[in-house]
């Protein structure tokens, strides 16, 4: 419980601050064009608010008289839920208002700033521009609406949340490279080198090879995105025996048949047994550190890579329809110890475990340090890698097993650790800048992108699109992205029960 907490926070505080940058992007253009907002609000207040800075609590609190009649201001939940039966019921006439919130703008009302119940976004809601909130438009455009803007101008609002995510990851990574400096191991220092699966070794790879580098590129040190590399390049440059080889490569190897386990390439861990946990399997059989397990069910294993492979393909052959017995069955292994004259059984841990520590490689961790001024170009180049690897991948999604990848809140807040931990924290909220900068660039109705298209549709062309036409195309852009937030949260459901 303590764990789903952690994450919980670490998502919901990454989230608020990048929705209030992203919508803080869009409202700083609007202000710097002098195009009037009427909200801007964290989260979504359908129904019901947290907090507005036109609550009748806040401006007493302030000292502000009211200066609108919004009916039913500070509504409650319950207050909403009993509207919502007159509504269906058909008692509108008990209504005071369908809504919250400031309801008729004035240009003397000024921006109303709120926090919704809803974490799933935010919005500012800019006068004259068709958009998800329905916004009535007056019949004829006023100079200080988004419509009567010119397309320049437009173009610029709608792209200033994107332009802020790309900042706001460009400035984390400078922060942190300048914080923390940047660790890795290098290439050359991993002795027992890499651990490579069938498809690789029928490819020219053997277990204990080292990759030095892809076509023109030279490795520091290795990570997920040098898999993206070498799935693209020709020739792969590797240290064998001491000695330097090149391996052809066909180019155009799929990314995520590479990331299936086991994978194409990993780091190669030996088998080290360290210290046994109390009343786990280990202990029932008596294995001791410094014991060497050679074999499961008969397969030979090698090192810590293939245990934790062979046990994985065990984890996986119980499924939600298996039976308790199927699940008795596939914990029930015999270990092939060495020195031992003949095999030992034992029950795995309900999550296939033997209940061990492996003693990790002690390799040599270099880290380099970062000046203020060197951070700066150092971040940008962090952060454009990480957005041309991210353009690089969407093409997966086209694909049946990139679909089934595509997740949902469940999936992004898992990818937070357990524990806070702020240089992680920082380094995943830039990453999510990113995505969520490049998703609205998309040239989707109801997205930034598809404002943007549309604005420059008009700069190249000299014909506006009619309101009705924006109308229809937003209503087509709310069903897609609609039908996209179902599809990858019902992939997170899926996961959870292991479909």
């Amino acid at each position: 419980m303590e764990t789903i907490l952690i994450k919980t926070l670490q998502f919901l505080l990454s989230l608020s601050l990048l929705v209030a940058l992203h919508e803080g992007g869009h409202f700083l253009f609007a202000k710097l064009f002098k195009t009037r907002v009427s909200r801007f609000y964290l989260f979504a207040n359908w129904g019901f608010h947290i907090f507005s800075t036109y609550d009748d609590w806040f401006r007493k609190l302030c000292h502000k008289p009211l200066i609108t009649e919004r009916g039913n201001e500070g509504q409650n939940f319950f207050q909403w839920v009993k509207n919502q039966y007159f509504a269906l019921t058909g008692q509108k006439d008990k209504i005071k208002t369908e809504k919250i919130g400031n309801k008729v703008y004035k240009p003397e009302h000024g921006t109303e700033y709120g926090i919704g119940w809803l974490p799933i976004g935010g919005y500012v809601s800019i006068l004259g521009m068709i958009d998800e909130n329905n916004q009535k438009l007056s019949s004829e455009p006023q100079p200080w609406e988004f419509r009567s803007k010119p397309a320049w101008q437009r173009l610029l609002i709608m792209l200033g949340g994107v332009l802020m995510n790309f900042l706001v990851a460009f400035i984390i990574y400078a922060g942190v490279l300048y914080t923390w400096g940047e660790s890795y191991v290098k290439t050359t220092d991993m002795t027992y080198g890499m651990k490579f699966n069938e498809q690789a070794k029928a490819d020219g790879f053997c277990d204990g090879d080292l990759i030095l580098g892809v076509d023109d590129q030279t490795f520091d040190d290795w990570n997920v995105n040098h898999l993206r590399d070498l799935s693209n390049a020709n020739v792969a440059h590797v240290q064998r025996d001491g000695k330097r080889l090149d391996i052809t490569l066909s180019g155009e190897m799929n990314l995520l048949e590479m990331l299936d386990e086991p994978r194409y390439i990993d780091v190669l861990v030996p088998l080290n047994i360290d210290s046994i946990l109390p009343e786990s399997p280990a202990e029932r059989i008596g294995l001791k550190p410094g014991d060497l397990i050679v074999g499961i069910n008969d397969e030979v294993i090698n090192d810590f890579n293939d245990l934790q492979q062979k046990l994985a393909v065990l984890r996986n052959s119980v499924n939600e329809s298996s039976m308790h017995a199927d699940s008795l069955r596939a914990r029930t292994i015999r270990l092939n110890i060495e020195g031992h004259a003949a095999p030992d059984t034992t029950l795995l841990t309900p999550d296939f475990t033997l209940g061990f520590v492996n003693k990790m490689p002690d390799y040599k961790v270099t880290t380099r340090e970062y000046g203020l001024l060197e951070s700066i170009p150092a971040g940008v180049s962090y952060a454009g890698n990480i957005l041309g690897g991210y353009v690089n991948d969407l093409k997966y999604i086209f694909t049946k097993k990139g679909a089934r990848s595509v997740g949902g809140f469940v999936t992004i807040g898992n990818i937070f650790p357990a524990e806070w931990d702020w240089y992680k924290f920082w380094m995943l909220t830039a990453l999510l800048s990113i995505i969520l900068g490049f998703m609205n660039v998309l040239p989707i109705p109801a997205l930034d992108g598809g404002h943007a298209l549309f604005a420059l549709y008009e700069i190249v062309t000299g014909r506006k699109p009619s309101d009705k036409f924006l109308e229809r195309a937003q209503y087509v852009g709310m069903f897609l992205l609609l039908a996209l937030l179902i599809f990858a949260n019902l992939n997170d459901i899926l996961r959870l029960f292991g479909i």
